[in-house]
């Protein structure tokens, strides 16, 4: 049994740790809900730009368009593939960024070339340990995610793409479905799907929209060319604060654990620590009342 000394050490350390896990909850409590504030401000400039390029298309079902080229006569084994990663820059996160890279791993194991695109520090930690070809020029921190980089990833993106280094282009992020469920999602960014657009759930009350007829100034072509690069860099953001905010709760599910383990700690060391010390007390006055027998033989 370890002595009285070495338990009240192990109270202290394991106290220690108690107030960083306590803080750190905290700390992710409050970016929480600072991601959540963001993410109900900016979903409706999504779906706005989702809802206008749906609109063009309506008008115009049949219209061909670089952006809507799935490229279809090139063979799946010589396509060209990048993804975008979104992990975290720090770990403590319970399983967040696990299941990002699980679903990168079984995504880069079919068919093509893929090129990867890491976003956070964990991320490129991870992947460089293993060896795989990561864009070492996309580098970018994942922490208070704004729309200039998310316009900056996709400028880039939209490049590769249309200069043909890229014939596909994903982001594999974490979408939070509640409190309690965080899910590694991966979405299509380029090409565009026309069908995606069409998507009842994403564009309100379509039986009831008017079909006005409208004209396009100087073409439809050129209204997806300046929607599209919108649409896409508002895609992105909207991923990037998904993860940001599922990171976080993550973590703070992750230090509610780590804090309620730490309290189940100290209640045991406790109990441990006095069992010691009464133990130590039994034996100092059995000592002593040994030692007034002693005495008390040696008078007689």
């Amino acid at each position: 049994m370890a002595s009285a000394k070495e338990i009240q050490n192990r109270i202290k350390s394991v106290k220690d740790t108690r107030k960083i896990t306590s803080a750190m909850y905290m700390i992710s409590s409050s970016k929480l809900k600072r991601a959540k504030k963001v993410l109900a401000d900016t979903e409706p400039y999504f779906f706005a730009l989702r809802s206008a390029i749906a609109r063009v298309l309506r008008h115009v079902p049949d219209m061909e368009h670089r952006y809507f080229d799935s490229r279809s006569r090139i063979r799946p084994e010589d396509r060209k593939i990048g993804y975008i990663l979104v992990s975290g820059d720090k770990g403590l996160a319970g399983a967040y960024n696990h299941n990002v890279f699980k679903m990168a791993e079984e995504r880069i194991a079919g068919p093509g070339s893929f090129r990867l695109f890491v976003l956070g520090e964990v991320g490129r930690q991870y992947f460089a340990k293993k060896q795989m070809d990561v864009d070492t020029d996309f580098r970018y921190t994942v922490q208070k995610p704004t729309m200039h980089r998310a316009r900056v990833i996709a400028e880039r993106m939209i490049d590769l793409y249309l200069t043909g280094a890229l014939d596909e282009v994903y982001i594999i992020y974490t979408q939070m479905v509640n409190s309690v469920t965080m899910e590694a999602e991966v979405e299509q960014l380029l090409p565009l799907n026309k069908v995606t657009f069409n998507d009842p759930h994403m564009v309100k009350d379509m039986a009831a929209v008017h079909q006005e007829e409208i004209q396009f100034t100087p073409s439809p072509e050129a209204v997806i060319d300046s929607i599209v690069p919108n649409y896409l860099s508002g895609m992105i953001y909207s991923c990037l604060v998904e993860s940001y905010a599922s990171e976080h709760n993550s973590r703070m599910m992750a230090m509610e654990a780590a804090t309620a383990s730490a309290d189940e700690m100290l209640k045991e060391l406790s109990i441990q620590y006095n069992r010691v010390r009464q133990a130590a007390i039994t034996q100092e006055i059995t000592e002593v009342i040994s030692g007034a027998k002693a005495q008390k033989k040696r008078r007689r």
